[in-house]
């Protein structure tokens, strides 16, 4: 089976870093929307350097590195990484116009973050993501959580959000043509969270509420400029490189659409973008109604993580002292639980309740103690390459082998 690739930003360049070095697809075929460049060859230095990350041949290779692309055919747009052939297309933004069918594309993954909207119609002036399904693609997947513009419109039948190892028994093969593959800090965020609601259950919980401290992205600015016409967020047009931006996430939203047991707990999602290229943390905090079997207390917490680790491929529990640098493009998890800071602090909830004379003698008032912890948990990730590229990878494959 071949992998389309719409967009060719920081997501889209690393899946196909992955992807080359996984091999799984026969071919890759990227499409950028326009011409790159002076022709194929800055294309393919492009996809050969990163400054965040080096150099693909090292990448792949190690120390050994050496130059990856080769057998460029400016002609028809071809060429061969790590061996792989990929093709790269240059004409079309709108995705029903993409070439798909005549390249027998049937698995789109869309990185552009421009068609988040499952129910905008394929003739959208600035194109919609059913256009790949329109052009040839029999199922297409998302590097982003949905984003639906008409207000009180739900999600429709046809589409869904995944996270690799948390909700995969929500997919349908015969149902879900798109396919949302979340965030990476919703990502990152639902493995901090379900082995928390697995262990204590929804009902325990009073609210949570989380920050990430999240690196720059490419749709902030180098130097500060004017704002669009229209803009309401100011901040958005600061400069990346000497500030830090407070902004919004849409990890709450999304995280609902992942475990739906999080549509009854009150939560909170922020964001605060800092000056640095990769590498980000989540600062989760939870309140957790005590029981008779005792006070939640730091030991607890991190035995729930160590225990779930145990389970799955895609949590990793370190006792080191991590700095974000630590994680730049490894490991290949959704979350690592930086245990020696998950904090712990129990209060009690005192609760007046009205009673009777006729039950409580003389006693018109009693109080009920309830003993609240709220627990603070880090979490890094990798918002690029280490983290969610590789889930990205894993989703695309489960994607494929349903549809063989």
């Amino acid at each position: 089976m071949k992998l389309g690739i719409n967009g060719l930003g920081r997501i889209g360049k690393l899946l196909l870093w992955h992807q080359s070095a996984v091999r799984y697809f026969s071919e890759i075929v990227v499409n950028t929307g326009r011409e790159v460049g002076r022709g194929l060859a800055d294309i393919a230095a492009y996809i050969e350097k990163d400054s965040t990350y080096g150099r693909l041949g090292s990448y792949l290779h190690g120390y050994k590195g050496g130059r990856v692309i080769e057998n460029l055919n400016e002609r028809d747009g071809s060429m061969t990484v790590n061996g792989m052939p990929v093709r790269i297309l240059r004409e079309s933004r709108n995705p029903k116009d993409i070439r798909w069918q005549e390249n027998r594309v049937r698995l789109v993954v869309d990185t552009t973050g421009a068609f988040n909207d499952p129910t905008a119609d394929i003739d959208s002036p600035r194109g919609a993501c059913r256009g790949h399904l329109y052009a040839g693609a029999e199922k297409v997947i998302i590097s982003a959580p949905f984003k639906i513009k008409a207000r009180g419109v739900s999600v429709p039948e046809d589409a869904v959000t995944l996270v690799v190892g948390i909700n995969d028994d929500h997919y349908s093969p015969q149902q879900h043509n798109i396919i949302s593959a979340a965030s990476c800090t919703t990502t990152c965020l639902a493995y901090m969270i379900k082995p928390l609601l697995d262990y204590f259950g929804a009902d325990r919980f009073l609210s949570a509420s989380m920050v990430t401290v999240h690196a720059a992205t490419g749709s902030q600015q180098v130097l500060d400029r004017l704002p669009e016409t229209g803009a309401r967020d100011l901040r958005r047009n600061r400069s990346v490189f000497n500030n830090i931006i407070l902004t919004t996430t849409g990890a709450a939203r999304a995280l609902a659409q992942v475990i739906p047991e999080m549509g009854t707990i009150g939560f909170m999602a922020e964001s605060v973008r800092v000056p640095i290229t990769t590498g980000s943390l989540i600062v989760l905090v939870v309140n957790i109604h005590d029981d008779m079997d005792g006070i939640v207390k730091r030991g607890l917490i991190n035995s729930i993580y160590m225990d779930f680790v145990r389970r799955s491929d895609y949590l990793m529990y370190s006792e080191d002292q991590n700095v974000s640098s630590d994680i730049i493009g490894a490991p290949p998890a959704a979350a690592i639980i930086e245990a020696s800071e998950t904090h712990t602090r129990t209060g009690i909830i005192k609760i007046p309740v009205d009673a009777t004379r006729d039950v409580y003698n003389d006693v018109e008032r009693y109080v009920i103690e309830v003993p609240v912890t709220q627990a603070v948990i880090y979490g890094w990730y990798g918002n690029e390459l280490g983290s969610y590229v590789n889930m990205l990878t894993k989703r695309t494959i489960s994607i494929a082998e349903s549809m063989s």
